[in-house]
């Protein structure tokens, strides 16, 4: 029997339209589903986005809505799933820079995975905040003010947000489980 403690609650899923991490988009999106909440994918183009498996495309996508359609207001929580390619898009891209931010102006809770910090670097909003991420991510992180840790799951309490992350898709069990308390708020 699925957990409810999310039913009423939209969580944005910020994606590129190619480079996403399949498996870090689709395992946090069956925990909100089985937690009652519903996800909803939010890119910078309408159509299908192209999910990878590291290097080899995967599958493909609907896309729900556009960032620049779309804010905060909609949504209850935001999830960036990682993979190298998406992040690093998403962090050029000014309407998906603000969309991200737009979540910690309203002091919602945030979830990120593997490179998807990227973003939020880009957004001027990791620092004095800890974090965890990819390991080739922490320079990045430390250099934007943040404190970077070496664990499984990060749950960072300090700040306008709840702010979680993981390393990867090794962590994704903890994440998922972190990230679907942190949406519960």
């Amino acid at each position: 029997m699925p957990d409810n403690d999310l039913q009423g609650r939209t969580i944005a899923f910020l994606c590129a339209p190619e480079g996403t991490e399949q498996i870090e988009l689709t395992e946090p999106w069956e925990a909100i589903e089985q937690a009652g909440g519903t996800p909803r994918l939010v890119s910078t183009q309408s159509g299908r986005l192209q999910a990878f498996d590291h290097l080899d495309k995967a599958d493909t996508f609907q896309v729900d809505t556009t960032v620049d359609v779309s804010d905060h207001t909609e949504f209850d929580g935001l999830l960036l799933p990682g993979g190298v390619a998406n992040p690093d898009f998403l962090r050029t891209r000014p309407g998906a820079v603000a969309f991200a931010r737009s979540f910690f102006d309203a002091g919602k809770p945030v979830a990120v995975i593997c490179h998807a910090p990227w973003t939020l670097i880009e957004a001027g909003v990791v620092r004095g905040r800890t974090l965890t991420s990819y390991p080739s991510v922490r320079t990045d992180l430390r250099n934007a003010g943040a404190t970077w840790v070496d664990e499984e799951v990060k749950v960072c309490e300090g700040g306008p947000n709840v702010l979680v992350s993981s390393r990867g898709p090794n962590d994704l069990k903890a994440f998922c489980q972190a990230a679907v308390e942190a949406f519960k708020r």
